[in-house]
């Protein structure tokens, strides 16, 4: 079933190799990482794309499936083709700091990918292997993955969800690879599978019929697999009748996944990042809310008239925005009405600009929002609402002007399109400086019209905005975040959406493959030996009618041409310079005449110029064109016609036409150049059955030299003393050779082989053609060559189909062999022969199968300057992939491979700053480099490539030789030394420029100074850490939080339980209450943020706003769950009512009359005796477990009635109703309980450390970073804490406060963190032994390079 062993990936070509474009097929696979790695499906291959650069990092092309492997042969290579990729997902592992038991790992640069024929691999791109291959329970059925997700199971382990087939789920344990759960969704078509980010063992599941399937992973067993099967109303007229014809046409099988059977009718889901139990759904035409807890729906939206069909949904990390993409690649934004769970589309933007696209458009394949963005948005808020001064500004960045318009937020989306481009926007929310001060920092948008200066408004609001006093915005750096003590006006805000970057890979089938081969006139007219300068480009022709020009040293696309409105078929180069191609199209099937085009594009200028344009469309269509190595002559061969000879000067001219029945022809590569004086190497004969030597290259010299590039090209007719020849073969297998001088044609006049040569039993169908050596195939399999200028010949049989190309490879001065071929074979398959050896076909390198794909077209890379550089192949698979392969063929080692790394290193036009891809040790030295403080002068060098940089980071470089100077102090913890080492190991980077992008690094130089927990953030946020990085800045919050506890000093905010029960009803029952109305909301009880509140105000605040959201729904159930939501905030009057609403009739009338009588008497005695006249006494039993909960609220006895709700597992309830009613010590032992079930059962490590830290228990906290076997962040953590601390005691003491002086006598130490506290001690010798081991490891570690 499995492979769970290592095994590289064949020939290992990653990092040369640029995919083809994505396509329906892949079913709008990709991920993006919290790092900010993208990888999606193109084909049968995975790339992993940086998202802040758009930088191709690598692509991964998958293997065939294992079975197929066994069965394929080279007669039948059909089987061996790789199947497409149709789902990737990143591991949600973190970077691994276990160091001191285990060995460091790239586990967190796993990535699972799965395909079509339902075959699951766990990637990891830093070994270049896969570790896992899971096979499908049936090979056979070829039931493909419609999604992956990973589930946690274990706080160190993640359980692997799949969607096989149209309705299948499995779990996969990918430790032992054994798949533990399984479920038939039958007759449902599942579309996606997502994580709840409130709880990592949560999935859920949608159908494309509303069917909704919740997944909790308890453990790792059958038995630990909770499941609830819901259902969302929806209309599916419409896919029932795609059914119906699916199912009449018969063209999709049983076993296909939904993406496969309805490729345009997409169903997505996403959870709120802001609110549990909320769930995201966007149907073809209609978006819908879902409320989980409720089991019902909240709010659902059919599809604005005039908009395409719903693509997918994504909700903003930060603002109460969802963004919906569409199939016609525009983007919706929705925003969320205040206090109600109603979304209204405002604006809606263009993915896919018109300008510069192709007709027809091309489509929005998938559309991801970057989290990582969002987090580090999180840590500049924080800085900047703490401060701001002037000197900050910098002018020379646009975003720093305090004008009169205040970017609100900024997000940062990826679109991926099926013409081979990753796009790479910034969508703002931008106000005016007339609105009433903008912005709250919960992201809550109020109730008012909305209009957009450069979008459409689809629906709009005519509710009035009340003024409120705020404060003014403040300006950030790089990141504007408008910080504000009230909600803005959406009246005066505008969406825009700017294009900030895009990647172009390749933009359709590769249909040609072109080469430049260098030539040799220039060099020769200066007296060298030495070729021409080779280009480092591949030109690639297309489907679609455009040009990629490949740079082989970049591995990207250098430029694209549309040049062809259909498919290119055929494609030279014209010296180093210009391309010629050449597509047709057929005017009608009954005249059958072709339209020809030819055309030459220069790649200086750009222009694409047609020639040879006629009037009339011809009889016959072009066949195949050949350009002679000097780009001077062009042979245009047409099917079942004359072949024509033209002189490609500026204005082409046609020379003449050869009516000959041709069936190849090829011109003469460049001669090989004169060995050098001091030791010229022994030339050996191709024909084995020949020992005498070849004739000396000079002799050929003088007939065969060449022109330059375009240069010689470029005069008019003014044509010097120089020949080119080609060779050809006829259809009755004659064989010959033309010598084209100027205008002149003649014959070459060859010395001919013997009769015997020239076969009958296979037609010519391949030739090359380097003097002196002509080398020919035929559909039989043979291949012969034959020397012209001695007459000697050859041949073999290859044993395989027809021969489709041969080529020469390229030679220099000294090499030993000048017979060296690359062969395609009819069957896509190739070889590579040594013509010199006196057995080619033993000493011949063969390969059936590569990389799982079809070769379909392959050329020599001409770069080799030396006998020692490797042969490169260029190969353009079947899968539309373009791939760089090194031969090595010798006396002892035949192989095939990548290009040697430290022959060519890849060029990159800016640095790759991503250090989540650095070795696992480097990559853990600069983390906690960033956590110490490192001063901004650091990220300086005198690099080229910073000098380009448009922005320095402030400071100036130290000319100090201690690197310690660099560091902002000392570092209290560990190893002083230790931090000078990581430096030095990290000089390599440093130089590069390749550590953090200039945004990155001045948001640090603004924050390094601004507090250790502030670093501890950023250091988190930038290795893709979200739940560590909102744990670092929720820290201060918790510790402050405990400190006010400790000295029973009232917060100046008052909290819930501090007001008398009249105002805190009133507060409670008051209708239309907004956020706003209790005062500013602290930014980091908001946004992601959320996810670590533990505050009382916080835990209420939420709870409470839920309740308007259910008002109007019916049923029994919902009224049971409202009472149950009244009751936990302490609306107890309001649960009354509801309760007393009940129907007479109703089943449950009686045990709703009891909880009232109960609670009534909770509230006042006229309520209790109005609710006793209402109810009948004869209640025999009760109806659920909570009523006993509210019957212990009833009588003030709340402590067990959160103990009571957490035994039930109702832990957010629990905590909302100790916010309500309990304090001190009572409300911090339901956080303790709470945080012991978010670390033991929720394996939350983050969460469950802020819990622990508000209720007291410092010592239960650092006992489970410990446990967790995190060194350094417990280091870091006893450091933040004493330095927050620190700086409480200050503030304190600098207060009007007169006790100040007697609280800092008495508080001196957080308990459980006094020094001498031997868990500390044992932190700090842990951690320098974990120091120690690093430094070790950063040493034997090579630095990562391209």
């Amino acid at each position: 079933m499995s492979i769970p062993i290592p095994r590289p990936l064949p020939n290992d070509s990653w990092d040369c190799m640029l995919p083809g474009p994505p396509s329906r097929n892949n079913f709008r696979s990709a991920d993006l990482s919290p790092s900010g790695l993208l990888a999606f499906a193109s084909g049968s291959s995975v790339s992993v794309v940086d998202s802040r650069s758009l930088q191709l990092v690598t692509t991964i092309p998958l293997p065939p499936p294992s079975s197929c492997l066994s069965s394929s042969s080279p007669s039948n290579s059909s089987f061996s083709l790789s199947p497409f990729v149709t789902s990737v997902r990143w591991t949600p592992l973190p970077l691994g700091r276990d160091l001191l038991s285990t060995e460091p790992s790239s586990s967190h640069l796993i990535l699972a990918a799965a395909d079509r024929h339902g075959r699951i691999s766990l990637l990891d791109f830093r070994l270049r292997s896969i570790i896992l291959s899971i096979d499908p329970p049936d090979p056979s059925s070829k039931s493909g993955i419609q999604d992956l997700c990973w589930a946690q199971a274990r706080p160190d382990s993640f359980l692997l969800a799949s969607l096989r087939g149209p309705s299948y789920l499995s779990l996969y344990n990918t430790s032992s690879s054994r798949c533990i759960f399984k479920y038939d969704a039958s007759p449902e078509y599942l579309s996606c599978i997502r994580r709840d980010p409130f709880d990592s063992r949560h999935l859920c599941i949608i159908g494309l019929k509303g069917f909704l399937l919740s997944i909790k992973v308890l453990g790792e067993t059958e038995d630990d697999i909770a499941l609830k099967e819901l259902q969302i109303r929806t209309d599916c007229t419409e896919l029932l009748k795609q059914e119906k014809d699916a199912a009449a046409a018969g063209g999709s099988s049983s076993s296909s996944p939904a993406s496969a059977v309805f490729p345009l009718y997409a169903v997505g889901l996403a959870f709120s990042p802001l609110w549990k139990h909320v769930i995201y759904v966007t149907f073809p035409r209609e978006l819908v809310v879902f409320d989980l807890k409720y089991e019902t729906t909240l709010f659902s939206a059919a599809l604005p008239r005039g908009c395409a069909k719903f693509l997918d949904v994504l909700p903003d990390p930060n603002q109460e925005l969802v963004y919906c993409a569409h199939l016609d690649g525009k983007l919706s934004i929705w925003r969320k009405k205040e206090g109600e769970q109603i979304h209204i589309m405002c604006t809606m933007e263009e993915l896919m600009p018109s300008i510069g696209s192709s007709v027809p458009s091309p489509s929005v394949l998938a559309v991801l929002i970057s989290h990582s963005e969002s987090t580090i948005q999180n840590i500049s808020k924080l800085y900047y609402d703490s401060s701001y001064s002037a000197s900050d500004v910098d002018f020379d960045n646009p975003f720093d002007f305090c004008d009169d318009t205040r970017l609100v937020s900024k997000t940062h989306l990826i679109s991926i399109s099926d013409d081979g481009k990753v796009w790479s926007w910034i969508l703002t929310a931008e106000g005016t400086g007339d609105m009433q001060k903008n912005v709250l920092n919960s992201g809550k948008f109020a109730d008012v019209p909305e209009e957009s200066t450069n979008t459409i408004t689809i629906v709009s609001s005519n509710d009035g905005l009340t003024e409120e006093g705020s404060r003014q915005p403040d300006s950030i750096n790089g990141f504007r975040i408008q910080l504000s003590n009230s909600t803005f006006g959406l009246a005066d805000v505008t969406f825009k959406i700017s294009l900030v970057g895009q990647l172009q890979l390749l933009s359709s089938t590769v249909t040609m493959l072109a080469v430049p081969s260098p030539s040799l006139t220039a060099t020769l007219a200066r007296g060298g030996n030495n070729p021409a300068i080779a280009v480092p480009l591949v030109a690639l022709g297309t489907q679609s009618g455009t040009i990629d020009v490949i740079d082989v040293s970049a591995n990207a696309v250098a430029v694209s041409f549309s040049v062809h409105n259909s498919t290119v078929r055929g494609l030279r180069w014209l010296g180093n310079s210009r391309l010629v191609s050449f597509s047709y199209t057929q005017v009608s099937e009954k005249t059958g005449g072709y339209i020809n085009r030819l055309v030459v594009t220069c790649l200086r200028s750009g222009l694409n110029r047609t020639f040879r344009a006629l009037q009339k469309p011809e009889r016959a269509p072009i066949r195949a064109l050949r350009v002679s190595s000097s780009g001077r002559y062009l042979l245009i061969l047409f099917r079942d016609a004359p072949v024509e000879v033209w002189a490609m000067t500026k204005n082409p001219i046609m020379l003449r036409s050869l009516a000959l029945p041709f069936t190849v022809l090829e011109w003469t590569l460049p001669t090989v150049p004169r060995p050098v004086q001091n030791g010229p190497s022994r030339q050996s004969s191709l024909s084995p059955k020949d020992n005498t030597a070849v004739a000396p290259e000079e002799a050929a010299s003088s007939t065969m030299t060449s022109s330059s590039d375009s240069k010689a090209g470029n005069s008019d007719g003014s044509q010097d003393e120089t020949s080119e020849s080609f060779a050809f073969a006829l259809v009755n297998g004659a064989l010959g050779v033309f010598e084209v001088h100027g205008r002149r044609i003649r014959d070459f006049r060859p010395k001919w082989p013997s009769s015997s040569f020239v076969s009958s039993d296979g037609l010519i169908t391949a030739m090359a053609y380097r003097l002196p050596h002509v080398v020919m195939g035929d559909r039989s399999g043979n291949i012969r060559w034959w020397d012209v200028t001695t007459g000697h010949s050859s041949s073999f049989n290859t044993h395989r189909e027809g021969i489709r190309r041969i080529k020469f490879s390229p030679v220099v001065a000294g090499d030993r062999s000048r017979g060296r071929i690359a062969v395609l074979f009819y069957d896509n398959t190739f070889s590579v022969f040594e013509l010199d050896s006196p057995d080619p076909l033993a000493n011949s390198l063969l390969q059936p199968q590569f990389l799982g794909t079809l070769v379909l077209e392959l050329d020599w890379l001409h770069l080799r300057t030396e006998k020692n550089d490797p042969l490169v192949l260029c190969i353009a698979g079947a899968d539309s992939s373009f791939r760089l392969v090194d031969v090595n063929i010798n006396e002892k080692k035949k192989s095939l491979g990548p290009p040697p790394r430290n022959i060519k290193e890849r060029f990159r036009p800016m640095p790759l700053c991503c250090p989540v891809l650095l070795p696992t040790p480097h990559a853990l030295a600069l983390r906690m480099i960033l956590q110490l403080g490192v001063k901004p002068s650091w990220f300086n060098t005198s690099g080229t490539t910073i000098d380009k940089r448009p922005h320095f980071i402030p400071g100036t470089a130290s000319s100090s030789g201690d690197l310690r100077s660099y560091m902002i102090e000392l570092p209290s913890v560990g190893d002083s030394v230790v931090p000078e080492l990581f430096l030095k190991v990290l000089e390599p980077y440093r130089k590069e420029g390749c550590i953090l992008d200039d945004e990155r690094a001045r948001l640090y130089a603004t924050i390094a100074n601004k507090g250790s927990a502030t670093r501890f953030a950023f250091a988190a946020a930038t290795f893709g850490e979200v739940s560590e990085a909102l744990f670092w800045l929720q820290l201060p919050r918790a510790i402050n939080h405990l400190m006010n506890k400790l000295i029973n000093k009232t917060p100046q905010k008052a909290s819930i339980s501090d007001l008398d029960d009249s105002s805190l009803l009133s507060r409670i029952t008051s209708k239309g209450k907004s956020t706003s109305e209790t005062g500013r909301k602290d930014a980091l009880s908001q946004g992601q943020r959320r996810l670590m509140a533990f505050e009382q105000e916080d835990l209420w605040e939420s709870a409470n706003e839920r309740i308007p959201w259910h008002e109007k729904l019916e049923g029994e159930e919902a009224i049971q769950n409202r009472v149950h939501e009244l009751v936990l905030v302490g609306n107890l009057e309001g649960a009354v009512s509801l309760l007393l609403s009940t129907s007479p009739e109703s089943p449950h009338f009686y045990p709703n009359a009891l909880r009232a009588v109960a609670l009534s008497s909770a509230v006042s005695r006229s309520l209790l005796e109005l609710a006793v006249k209402v109810v009948a006494a004869n209640m025999v039993r009760t109806d659920r477990s909570l009523s006993g909960t509210h019957l212990l609220c009833a009588v003030g006895r709340y402590q067990e009635a959160c103990s009571q709700l957490q035994d039930a597992g109702c832990w957010t309830d629990a905590a909302t109703l100790a916010a309500a009613h309990l304090k001190g010590s009572d409300y911090a032992r339901v956080l303790q309980r709470w945080a012991e079930h978010v670390l033991h059962a929720e394996h939350n490590i983050w969460r469950a450390l802020i819990l622990f830290i508000a209720a007291g228990a410092i010592q239960e906290a650092l006992a489970a970073l410990r446990e967790a076997q995190q060194p350094d962040t417990a280091a870091m953590f006893i450091l933040a804490c004493h330095e927050i601390h620190a700086e409480f005691i200050t503030n304190l003491v600098d207060s009007d406060d007169e006790s100040g002086s007697s609280i800092k006598d008495t508080v001196v130490d957080l308990p459980g963190l006094n020094p001498a506290n031997e868990d500390v001690i044992a932190v700090g010798e842990y951690f320098g032994e974990y120091q120690r081991k690093l430094v070790h490891l950063c040493m034997d570690s090579q630095p990562f390079s391209d």
